[in-house]
């Protein structure tokens, strides 16, 4: 999610989202549909339901779900059109939050998403009033354990990446948007299938966010993802690490 804390982040709202798996699949089923639908039920020619897929895999997503939600796309067996809006907005302490919505009604989630938004005291700006403050990437995850630290590096700079963050909790890689699908078949090729391959936005500056502020915006992280149509959500947050163990542990 930002900086150096990053996993810290995204490990505190997992735990949140453990709890509500079964909205989370329903999300994840949404994109594999979609998917299917918009480019065949072919993962090895369908680059979308190919990042789809392994997204729901990495969530422990059963396979007959996954088989289930291809067939219903590329079968027709949905009528919903599905629609896909990016709203933009700040949160407290001014920080900038990008949300990625796929839905069947447009007037819902912009009504949702604003009242999200302005029960955090935030607000939800126009379109492109803070998309500037990020830079659209592709980003693929793997695990700590297909590689060390080294080996990763090398394999994704040989790949055509353009950077690598590796911790114990995991590798993750950037590359240009337009480059994601050449990158990560190439890394797939070598380390097996990512836990994540998708588009992102990345924050060209962070905001950092102190302990009276930092409850307030992972609150809204979480009531934003609770959304049945919010498919993601970028933030240029960057929360130290003492903090986010002190929210952990409460």
């Amino acid at each position: 999610m930002a900086g150096h804390s990053k996993f810290k982040n995204i490990m505190h709202r997992k735990g949140a989202q453990d709890k509500k798996r079964s909205s989370l699949f329903a999300k994840l089923a949404k994109e594999v549909m979609v998917a299917a639908k918009m480019g065949g039920p072919d993962p090895a020619a369908n680059a979308r339901l190919r990042a789809a897929i392994a997204a729901a895999k990495s969530n422990s997503m059963p396979k007959d779900n996954i088989e289930r939600a291809i067939q219903k796309g590329a079968g027709g067996g949905d009528d919903t059109d599905y629609e896909e809006i990016r709203y933009e907005g700040y949160g407290p302490g001014g920080v900038a939050v990008i949300v990625d919505v796929l839905t069947d009604n447009r007037n819902r989630s912009a009504s949702d998403v604003r009242a999200i938004f302005s029960k955090a005291g935030g607000s939800m700006g126009e379109t492109g009033s803070v998309a500037f403050m990020f830079d659209q990437v592709g980003e693929i995850q793997y695990g700590a354990d297909v590689a060390d630290a080294e080996t990763m590096f090398e394999a994704a700079l040989e790949a055509g990446a353009d950077d690598v963050s590796s911790s114990e909790d995991g590798h993750e890689i950037i590359c240009a948007a337009d480059s994601l699908h050449a990158v990560s078949g190439e890394l797939e090729g070598k380390f097996g299938e990512a836990t994540s391959v998708r588009l992102a936005w990345k924050p060209q500056n962070l905001v950092p966010v102190d302990a009276d502020k930092a409850e307030s915006v992972l609150r809204l992280m979480d009531n934003l993802d609770d959304n049945d149509d919010v498919q993601n959500v970028f933030a240029n947050f960057d929360i130290p690490d003492e903090v986010m163990e002190s929210l952990a542990g409460n």
